[in-house]
């Protein structure tokens, strides 16, 4: 007997690539993962199984246990010759809510995927419950813990106040990784009432928020005898002690990870004066890619590999003594790729797997419990005594702990000598690998090694040959091919395209898509269409070529399958209804004679419909009253009959403008830049359309140090959506202002509100900063170990300021906030990169700072700043970022090349998401520039220059020799009677000049260094110019989405433009 041993721990693929042609056991190719969440704003949620074969697999499923056939509930989307099923989103999930798995099966064996969990989430709560005040000694260490709630990751923790201030965080206060926030001692001015824990959970878009939390700090000296008191507050002797950790726990913890995790060790100290913590891998040093974050109390490695292993140590210190804990960090390998092996008539299936703790295994066969006979099991090792044919099957090896499951598959097959010899020669003209083939005789001992090593090319998949249309059903056929070679690389997919000849002759289109394994599908058409199809195949290599076309084969015509989609009721004008609809393609007419039937009616009012018909894709209602809402369908049909019954969509008729004006304005002046404008809101009735939201202008009268009043120039913010209030930021000084507010709708502004008048009172100057960002050098040329940033005044004036410079020792920074320069100026920037050997070519930039008074909060006022950016194309997908407000800046990293975004940035007081501003960007094209200044300054092209130069100076030289030489022969004389053209162009001054401009922007800085100076000061929150107050719900959370409202904006100070990529 022979053996051939294919084995795969935790993953869903095989290290032998084995050729479709062969027989062979079901291998899962494509699953979904283990747990698949039901977000309730997406449209369908695939239960993905596919699986690869020969004989090609069937599939079944089960949901909790029993059996469950996707065939029978007809709510269910199938697909055909796949596992695959899709639960489509109709608002009634909770019934598939279970754990399912599937099973591709053949005559040969059973392959299985892990178990599929299909979740529909909740909304994670808080639990209700009083907590007691915390009362300690002054200098005592203190924790409140958050315990958030369990929900789906990842799980964002803040700790704020009621009012949603953030609690300020440095090396004496931190937050731990399990979310509880450390006191190393606690002071008097750490008092109060209303520390409180928030839980983002940003994949369902829901924050939740634990009841206040008080702490009363009690001083250790309030009942000493004053004198002593004064003392001991002036020495602090007796509340000083060395240091304590806080977390973890203990001298020596134990750490266990796989190849590529993120290594994440934290110490957290008490003790007075305030601990510092140093980070120490014992006998090495500490790998380049680690970085120290939380005020040293956290060491993170990312991309662990196994020489990230050892023992690595913080140390807690003050001057009093330390404390020490020690991490054993242990990183383990990747399962290995298996080997083709034939062991005597003996068979050995290993399955290994780690974790804490550690996991128990149990084995399966073709998707059943491992029964005895011949099996013998040890430990983590499955042993075939005497294999035999019957013992080819899936084995299936799954290790679970509290944590999870895993699951692998090991397909075994088990053949006659002469069979497997055979198979194993087909095999080698397939498989590009090295492995051992062991063979033994049936007839003696004698046993022969051979050691195999193949080597070989792989490349695109040929054209597929003889396509055949059979099963001819008008409006489907079924195709049939013959693959071409593969070439070393299976196939993973058949794509099948179309040509017509009537719209688009010449055009080929994708059809559809086949798995690898398939050699026919059933082709689902349009009806009154010529087609001819071709297959073309994929592998790992690429698209191959595609196959000689079928002959033609025409569909009888049909009536419509469908209606038109994206219909859009606008109302330009306040008696009129404008009806838009994405029109059918030519291809989905599916006969001759497309028309279009429009019916409308008045919502809410017993009438008919009204119905039209037209062959183009518009339609306008006149003589309706202004903004009331409609009834509309459109339902398309040919001349062979209607489409399927339409929906009912809703829209308004045309809006006029605002009738009328916000009452009871009134201004509320917060700081000596800042005003909070209320007024009462304009009725419903009173809109005539679509709330757009308020516009408030203002203009300034006069400075309060001169008594004559102008009218200065008119500024306008727009605030969208139903409010009572806004803040007007970026006022001056010691001014006096007027404001009127207005509403508007999208037909444009109502009348304006009667003038209010308000005065600012006086501010203070303030130095200014400038906020550089740039990105690393594209080639280092070494060990990048930081950068040397450089900066002078260079006014318009022949004199400089004096050159300061600085070193950035920390490789990762990009960013840099320079603070304390002088108003109104101009400045250089210079920066290099640097490495152990030294710093390379400089970058330089330029800009202006400029003038702005010193804004300062109003106590009880929300700091906390919200960003959001949006990529702009049609799906209209959005990523949010929370900024940090102790910054006057933010980076958006991980932006495609060459793409326009919308970036806004709003308030994040989780009640209202209205933008503060909003611009549009493009990143820039990868490779078009680098931080070494453009091509300018790359060596290569340096060296041309100097070339060119040098040749340009030697002609110049010869020329100069050839003037004073004297005297003119004939030849000479007929060049001068008759020149030439083109020698003459030789001695004109043409030559292309070179000059290297050092006035470049640094790449991948969008232009951040070129004068977008940041004037606000570092502590302003962007929430500032937002709601104060935020609401959540009786149980603590809230479900708000961040991405922004689709209303229409009109121009404005701060611009709210939205670029949309067209498909």
């Amino acid at each position: 007997m022979g053996v051939v041993v294919s084995v795969c721990a935790f993953h869903l693929t095989t290290a032998i690539d084995i050729p479709l042609e062969v027989e062979q056991l079901p291998t899962i190719t494509e699953a979904s993962p283990s747990s698949l969440i039901a977000f309730p704003f997406d449209e369908s949620f695939p239960m993905t199984c596919e699986a690869k074969g020969n004989p090609e697999p069937e599939f079944r499923w089960t949901k909790n246990g029993e059996e469950f056939d996707p065939y029978q509930d007809p709510r269910l989307i199938k697909e055909d010759n796949s596992g695959t099923f899709v639960i489509p989103n109709t608002g009634n999930l909770t019934e598939y809510q279970g754990t399912y798995r599937c099973y591709a099966n053949n005559k040969l064996g059973t392959a299985i995927t892990e178990e599929i969990e299909f979740v529909v989430p909740h909304v994670p709560k808080f639990p209700k419950e009083k907590i007691d005040p915390i009362k300690v000694e002054e200098g005592q260490p203190v924790i409140l813990e958050c315990n958030p709630p369990k929900g789906i990751p990842p799980l964002q923790i803040y700790w704020m106040t009621i009012d949603l201030q953030h609690i300020e965080q440095d090396e004496r206060v931190s937050m731990g990784l399990n979310g509880d926030l450390f006191f190393s001692n606690a002071l008097e001015k750490d008092s109060r009432r209303d520390y409180c824990c928030f839980a983002a959970f940003p994949r369902i878009r829901t924050i939740v928020q634990k009841n206040a939390m008080s702490v009363v700090v009690k001083s250790t000296v309030q009942e000493l005898d004053p004198c002593i008191a004064l003392f001991e507050k002036l020495t602090n002797s007796i509340l000083e002690r060395k240091p304590s950790l806080l977390m973890p726990s203990g001298v020596k913890s134990e750490t266990q990870l796989v190849n590529g995790d993120e290594l994440l060790l934290e110490c957290i100290a008490e003790g007075i004066p305030t601990p510092k913590i140093e980070w120490v891998r014992m006998g090495h040093r500490l790998p380049d890619r680690a970085t120290i974050e939380n005020h040293g109390k956290l060491l993170s490695i990312d991309q662990v590999n196994e020489d990230d292993s050892g023992k690595y140590m913080c140390k807690a210190k003050n001057i009093h003594g330390e404390a020490k804990h020690s991490f054993d960090v242990s990183v383990e390998g990747q399962w290995k790729n298996s080997q083709l092996s034939t062991i005597g008539s003996d068979v050995r299936i290993k399955c290994s797997a780690t974790g804490t703790p550690q996991p128990t295994i149990q084995w399966r066969v073709n998707g059943k419990p491992l029964k005895a006979s011949n099996r013998k099991v040890l430990d983590d090792t499955i042993v075939l005594h005497n294999a035999k044919s019957i013992d080819s099957a899936v084995y299936q090896c799954e290790a679970s702990n509290r944590h999870g499951t895993l699951l692998a598959n090991a397909n075994i097959m088990i053949m006659s000598k002469f069979m497997g010899l055979r198979w194993f020669y087909s095999l080698l003209l397939k498989i590009a690998s090295t492995f051992l083939l062991n063979l033994m005789g049936t007839m003696s001992l004698c046993v022969i090694k051979v050691m195999l090593w193949w080597w070989c090319f792989s490349d695109v998949p040929d054209a597929p040959e003889n396509l055949v249309l059979s099963e001819h059903k008008g409006r489907s056929v079924k195709l049939k091919w013959i693959p071409g070679d593969d070439h070393n690389s299976s196939t993973t997919d058949f794509i099948i395209e179309y040509e017509e000849s009537q719209w688009e002759p010449g055009n080929w289109n994708e059809l559809q898509r086949v798995p690898g394994n398939h050699g026919s599908a059933v082709l689902k058409l349009y009806g009154h269409v010529d087609y001819r199809f071709r297959v073309s195949g994929v592998n790992a290599v690429g698209r191959g070529r595609p196959s000689e076309p079928t002959e033609r084969y025409k569909t009888p015509p049909a009536a419509p399958d469908k209606n038109p989609e994206n219909i859009k009721i606008e109302g330009h004008l306040p008696h009129e209804m404008d009806i838009n609809w994405e029109p059918l393609s030519p291809i989905e007419h599916n006969g001759p004679g497309l028309e279009y039937k429009v019916s409308y009616k008045r919502q809410d009012v017993e009438e008919d419909w009204h119905e039209h018909v037209v062959k183009r894709h518009s339609f306008v209602v006149k003589g309706t009253p202004t903004f009331v809402p409609y009834e509309i369908r459109i339902q398309a049909r040919n001349y062979q009959g209607w489409g399927p019954e339409p929906k009912v969509v809703t829209g308004y008729s045309g809006e006029d403008f605002p009738s009328a004006a916000p009452d009871d304005v009134e201004v509320e002046v917060m700081n000596n830049s800042l005003v909070k404008v209320s007024w009462t809101r304009v009725h419903k009735d009173k809109l005539h359309g679509h709330l757009g939201g308020y516009r408030i202008n203002w203009w300034r009268l006069r400075s309060l140090l001169d008594s004559k009043k102008t009218h200065g120039n008119k500024h306008t913010l727009t605030f969208p959506g139903d409010r009572n209030h806004a803040m007007l930021p970026g006022l001056t000084p010691f001014s006096e202002y007027s404001l009127i507010v207005m509403t508007f709708n999208g037909r444009g502004n109502g009348p304006g509100s009667h003038a209010v008048n308000f005065k600012t009172p006086e501010g203070d100057v303030q130095k200014h900063i400038v906020a550089l960002t740039w990105a690393p050098p594209l080639v280092a040329n070494g060990v990048l170990t930081g950068y040397r940033l450089e900066y002078q005044l260079i006014n318009d004036t022949e004199e400089v300021g004096v050159l300061q410079s600085m070193d950035i020792s920390s490789p990762d920074t990009t960013s840099c906030v320079l603070r304390n320069l002088e108003a109104v100026s101009r400045y250089k920037f210079y920066l290099r990169s640097c490495t152990r050997v030294g710093c390379g070519p400089q970058v330089s930039e330029e800009s202006t700072t400029t003038p702005v008074a010193r804004k300062s909060h109003r106590p009880g006022c929300c700091r906390a700043g919200g960003g959001y950016w949006r990529k702009s194309y049609r799906d209209r997908k959005g990523i949010s970022e929370a900024v940090n407000t102790s910054k006057t800046f933010h980076i958006i990293e991980g932006l495609e090349p060459g793409t326009a975004y919308t970036v806004r940035l709003m308030t994040n007081n989780w009640v209202d998401n209205s933008s503060i501003f909003e611009d549009v960007i493009r990143t820039r094209v990868k490779g078009l520039a680098s931080i070494h200044g453009g091509i300018s300054t790359q060596g290569w092209f340096i060296g041309l220059m100097c070339a060119v130069a040098l040749l340009t100076l030697i002609v110049l030289i010869a020329c100069f020799v050839n003037r004073n030489k004297g005297g003119k022969y004939a030849v000479k004389e007929k060049e001068d009677l008759h020149p030439d053209l083109e020698s003459q162009g030789m001695h004109d001054d043409t030559f292309c000049e070179y000059s290297d401009n050092d006035e470049k922007p640094l790449k991948g800085s969008q232009h951040s260094l070129s004068g977008q100076i940041k004037a606000e000061d570092s502590g302003d929150s962007l929430v500032d110019y937002g709601d104060e107050d935020a609401q959540f719900n009786e149980d603590g959370s809230f479900i708000g989405e961040y991405a922004g409202r689709k209303e229409k904006r009109v121009s404005m100070e701060v611009k709210g433009t939205t670029n949309q990529s067209k498909a």
